[in-house]
């Protein structure tokens, strides 16, 4: 169903609060339910293999022997520790990046790429302002990234039955953390994309931006040159500090909020001034 039969069938007066993003996800549900059951797939078999792992002193030894090459990939600290396991595998690494691409992929799309697509002029032409065009897209952004973190989350839990029983607070404070951090990276994707009209831009800036934040934060606790540019990178900020093991920080919290609210504004600013095709 296009954009434009799924709003004649409704009515362009009856056009209601949220039908934008509900359209939204709903042309999106596939790719979001594809994120979330693969992510928690993975996630069971990394909680279930731990008992193997947990006394293998020689995964250890290989952090030891090339810490840099580990910390590309996100892996610090003991892999044989259940908040290193899950830091290792997860937390630092696949869940973070999966919400990322997951949220740079609609918010460069949403706008950007509808526009493209000639799909977004009879949205706009309703009686919806673009600031609630905007609002609709980012609640939208936010809801997708929900299933992913909930289910990833629901699966680490289960890690009590398989001798990884970690701190309930600090996996919250993590998740969290990582959700929000997807939701700042799709935000950006939605300003470049609106910006510049264009959705493979979106990607690309954005992308990039993204992995050069992923690179600061890992190789900051090994590269010596790179360790006080830690602070502007926003993985740093959800996953850098050995977020299972020690927690997430309220400022660290703070700055993914206040990045998300900024990129917000922006998206708003420049949505008033897109000529939309």
């Amino acid at each position: 169903m296009t954009t434009e039969t799924l709003f004649r069938t409704r009515g362009v007066l009856g056009v209601g609060a949220l039908d934008v993003a509900r359209l939204d996800l709903r042309l999106r549900r596939r790719a979001t339910l594809s994120y979330a059951v693969g992510l928690a797939l993975y996630t069971l078999a990394v909680v279930a293999i731990y008992p193997s792992f947990k006394g293998d002193t020689s995964l250890d030894k290989l952090v030891q022997s090339d810490p840099t090459m580990m910390a590309a990939f996100g892996v610090t600290g003991s892999l044989t520790s259940p908040e290193g396991w899950l830091n290792a595998n997860i937390f630092n690494n696949f869940l973070p990046v999966v919400a990322v691409i997951v949220a740079i992929g609609y918010g460069a799309w949403c706008v950007a790429g509808q526009d493209e697509a000639g799909t977004l002029a009879p949205v706009a032409a309703l009686p919806v302002t673009r600031r609630n065009l905007v609002l609709q897209k980012t609640g939208a952004l936010v809801v997708q990234l929900l299933p992913t973190m909930v289910l990833t989350f629901c699966c680490v839990l289960l890690g009590r039955f398989f001798q990884l029983d970690v701190s309930g607070v600090r996996l919250v404070a993590a998740t969290f953390s990582i959700w929000l951090l997807g939701v700042g990276f799709g935000l950006l994707a939605l300003v470049v994309g609106v910006g510049a009209g264009s959705r493979g831009l979106a990607i690309g800036v954005s992308s990039a931006v993204a992995a050069a934040a992923y690179l600061i934060s890992s190789f900051a606790s090994t590269i010596s040159w790179i360790r006080p540019a830690r602070f502007v990178s926003p993985f740093y900020w959800a996953v850098g500090a050995n977020p299972i093991g020690d927690g997430v920080a309220a400022s660290n919290i703070a700055a993914l909020v206040g990045l998300a609210v900024l990129l917000l504004v922006a998206a708003v600013v420049t949505m008033r001034r897109a000529d939309l095709h």
